[in-house]
């Protein structure tokens, strides 16, 4: 059912890691995914990573849910302008939606009410109907407009939880600093993980 899946929408921004890592986690954690990549997001997945993921949606699908060993249906792919796709209404709206990474282009679209893509009724639709909706922004350093706008938003409930790992776990490698990050995001869509050790713990 759409209201038990996860709406992941991945931008634009660098960091793709950020978003390919929490797919993973999420589809391992056997969630129901319906998922969106945007067109810059595929230039960066390729600059960022080694990865030659397809550019349909039919395809990417099967890509990534054989990439992740996903069950079969478990991974929907949805492109730009598939009005038709559940995340498009609020009758079809999942419990959460993330957007990893998400760039500042995206942050304004969601705080003017944009909804000129997919991705962007997505996040009106979650907020209208007071679904979480978690913005992992990634851009630095951030102007009076990018605050004004994460401002607005934190009024309305969403979650701004820009990629600013931490360093108190002493990360040796990128994929430390990623799951840091991706930790967090699974903190707040109550999923349980074991990325990391919680603050106090031995």
């Amino acid at each position: 059912m759409s209201r038990d899946s996860i709406t992941l929408a991945i931008t634009g921004a660098s960091g793709a890691q950020y978003g390919l890592r929490l797919l993973q986690c999420l589809l391992e954690a056997s969630e129901q995914v319906y998922l969106m990549v945007s067109a810059p997001a595929q230039v960066v997945l390729a600059m960022e990573t080694e990865l030659k993921v397809p550019g349909s949606p039919k395809e990417m699908q099967s890509f990534f849910t054989s990439l992740y060993n996903a069950r079969p249906d478990q991974l929907k792919v949805y492109g730009k302008e598939q009005w038709s796709s559940p995340v498009a209404s609020g009758s079809g709206a999942s419990r959460a939606m993330v957007v990893c990474p998400c760039t500042s282009a995206m942050l304004s679209s969601v705080a003017t009410g944009a909804s000129s893509s997919l991705m962007e009724r997505a996040a009106d639709v979650a907020i209208k109907e007071q679904r979480k909706l978690i913005l992992v922004h990634r851009e630095t350093p951030v102007s009076a407009v990018h605050l004004e706008n994460m401002l607005k938003l934190a009024r309305l409930g969403v979650t701004i939880l820009p990629a600013n790992p931490g360093f108190y776990q002493v990360p040796k490698t990128i994929d430390d600093l990623v799951d840091f990050i991706v930790a967090r995001i699974l903190d707040h869509l109550a999923i349980e993980h074991a990325l990391l050790p919680r603050w106090g713990d031995d």
